[in-house]
């Protein structure tokens, strides 16, 4: 099976299996949804059962009647063998029998028979009640392939992951969905079309799938699931009053697809998708309805609920805002591993401040520790789900006034404070909620898990908010923000310096002229319209950060084309930090800069003055390294020493700028 990729801990389990290794099941129960692999995996036990010698006898329930004669008739070649293994799929059309097959039919096998039962639903919890049966039988739940093996698969289809990543995104793991999405692809080979699941694609995920529903009201109820984050009877509720919703959330909970979490069920990704993907295609004036109304029950409750409710909410509300697939690219990923907010610990105010400094320089250290003193509570770290590892922290600043100890503190928020005075000031009793600092050494301003978090909290600070009158968001590379700031009714002040707040971008939203109601409208009227303009195309960090041995490779490769843009434009340090947050000039040239004073910085002190006219006259002319020692009147190896020392402060210097924020004069 060439096309086979995946699930080794199924197959080993299996090979266990065959062998008879101590501990070993009598009976595997494989249950997944459709289109996540069970018949593939049937196939590959059966070549992996025949590779050993033994008889396979295999039985799909599609195509025989489930009746215990049937069942019997299409096994009976089982009874004839005593090592034979017995491949039942479909298994959920049993339903009928299961006890039959559980109680008589399978106590009569010969007992070396194998036996393995796939279907889409979990085995009857008699089966585990029965402690013969408990320590008898394995169940195992078919998941989704992993990113390395999605990928694998795709690439046996023939198509280039590397191109398709959004058909990854898309698929979400799903077998069924990546070979539907591969073959249509395969058909365009065009290197600058960007790969979206065309209509046929969804029409056959959710026909195979979904199949037939049974009844409007429980079409309806699909589609509420399909859209929300998690789904619930009260959510149902709102959006269906005139429903039987009890008998619709009991339907929705058995569907193979659908699982059941903490906060209600939802559906698997690729089916939730297609679902969303359709029904905003085939209905959009139902579909924007439907939204409303569950936008309108989420909102309630954050307004309104205990703040970890609201919380939940917010998270929910931010999900639905953000079903459009232009919004995902500013979101984190699918294969990241997940963060979740929580309180900044007394003992972790060192850790904040150490953080901002090495990822922002000074002037962000002191900013921070000026408000960890001032408001602390306004500080909200994020953490690693796995691990609970610090990943980073913002902090949500409620600003009445500013004295003259805030301003020399942190000139960013006196920049936004005067911003805002300076268009329409905050009255008495009013304030203005401003989203600050939001460290991420990982992913510094950009799409990650834990920048989610961010979004969330401003939401929910926004939604929550009494007699706020503005709303500010300070943040790195504006030009790639831009067009989300503007779907969520944030603009940048006209006029304003483009240096100011240390270089970053200033978004603003006045609540006194678009109240809470307006704004959520606005959003609805948004969603379905596309992206406000084009998105910029700043690329998501899609490549780790260079390591400190690349890093130096690239910075004596840069040295070498350090007066040819065109050789620099392909250096990996245009994706530094240091040249990302440059906004005043093409990235070429801000390279270019960063090198010319990295080098001038060799005549600063005395020892290292010599090393300048080395390093210039090598990498500033044609001639080679032995014509500049003569032309320096050195002796070849002190050259060689004096230019081994030069790069090398170069690299250290360069390589402060980037990790601790520093900007040099």
């Amino acid at each position: 099976m060439q096309n086979f990729v995946g699930r080794q801990e199924e197959i080993l389990l299996f090979r266990g299996a065959l062998d008879g290794a101590p501990g070993t099941p009598m009976v595997i129960v494989v249950h997944g949804p459709g289109g996540i692999g069970k018949s593939a995996l049937l196939q590959r036990y059966a070549a992996e059962a025949r590779a050993t010698g033994r008889p396979v006898v295999t039985v799909d329930m599609r195509t025989i009647y489930p009746s215990p004669s049937a069942f019997t008739e299409a096994a009976g070649e089982v009874f004839r063998q005593d090592d034979a293994v017995l491949l039942v799929d479909s298994f959920e059309r049993c339903r009928g029998i299961e006890e039959w097959v559980r109680d008589t039919f399978l106590p009569g096998l010969p007992s070396g028979v194998l036996v393995v039962l796939a279907g889409r639903l979990p085995p009857d919890p008699l089966w585990r009640a029965d402690l013969g049966w408990s320590e008898l039988m394995e169940v195992l739940p078919l998941k989704e392939l992993g990113p390395a093996e999605a990928a694998a698969l795709l690439a046996v289809q023939g198509a280039d992951p590397a191109r398709h990543t959004p058909l990854l995104d898309f698929a979400g793991g799903n077998p069924l969905a990546l070979r539907l999405a591969a073959e249509v692809a395969g058909h365009d080979s065009a290197d600058d079309v960007v790969w979206t699941p065309s209509r046929t694609v969804i029409e056959q995920l959710l026909s195979l799938l979904v199949g037939e529903l049974p009844s409007p009201a429980h079409r309806r109820a699909l589609e509420v699931c399909g859209h929300a984050l998690d789904t619930t009877e009260d959510l149902l509720r709102a959006v269906l009053p005139d429903e039987d919703v009890p008998e619709l959330f009991a339907w929705l909970r058995q569907l193979p697809f659908v699982r059941s979490g903490r906060f209600g069920v939802y559906p698997h990704d690729v089916i939730r998708d297609a679902l969303d993907s359709d029904f905003r295609w085939r209905d959009p004036a139902q579909y924007k309805a439907m939204h409303r109304a569950v936008r309108r029950h989420l909102v309630e409750r954050i307004r309104n609920a205990a703040d970890e409710e609201a919380l939940r909410a917010t998270g929910a509300y931010n999900y639905i805002i953000s079903r459009a697939s232009w919004i995902r690219r500013f979101h984190g990923g699918r294969d990241e591993s997940g963060a979740y907010e929580d309180t900044v610990r007394p003992e972790e105010t060192a850790a904040l401040v150490r953080m901002a400094r090495e990822t922002e320089g000074d002037a962000s250290a002191r900013a921070v520790a000026h408000w960890l003193e001032r408001q602390p509570a306004a500080f909200r770290a994020h953490r690693r789900y796995s691990t609970g590892e610090l990943l980073g922290f913002m902090a949500w600043l409620r600003v009445e006034e500013l004295d003259d100890r805030t301003r020399e503190a942190d000139p960013v928020t006196a920049e936004a404070w005067d911003a805002v005075c300076a268009m329409a000031p905050p009255r008495q009793g009013e304030h203005l909620g401003l989203a600050r600092f939001m460290v991420h050494p990982e992913a510094h301003h950009l799409p990650s898990r834990a920048w989610d978090l961010v979004h969330m909290r401003i939401v929910y600070e926004l939604l929550r908010a009494k007699h706020c009158a503005w709303s500010c968001v300070v943040i790195d590379r504006p030009g790639f923000w831009e067009p989300l700031m503007t779907y969520m009714d944030m603009f940048r002040p006209s006029g304003r310096d483009p240096r100011a707040a240390g270089g970053r971008g200033l978004f603003c939203h006045d609540w006194r002229a678009v109240g809470v109601d307006e704004w959520a409208e606005g959003i609805d009227a948004r969603l379905l319209s596309g992206p406000p303009g084009k998105p910029a195309d700043e690329p998501r960090p899609a490549v780790p950060p260079l390591t400190r041995e690349e890093f130096d490779v690239a910075v004596r490769d840069a040295l070498r084309n350090w007066l040819d843009p065109d050789a620099l434009a392909t250096s990996p340090l245009l994706r530094c930090h240091m040249v990302t947050r440059r906004e005043d000039a093409t990235p070429v040239a801000v390279l270019q800069e960063l090198l010319d004073k990295a080098v001038q910085r060799l005549e600063t002190t005395p020892r290292t003055r010599p090393l300048h006219p080395v390093l210039t006259m090598t990498f500033r002319s044609s001639a080679t390294q032995e014509a500049v020692a003569r032309r320096l009147n050195m002796a070849f190896s002190t050259y060689r020493r004096h230019l081994a020392r030069a790069v090398d402060d170069v690299r250290e210097r360069l390589w402060l700028w980037e990790t601790r924020g520093e900007t040099p004069d």
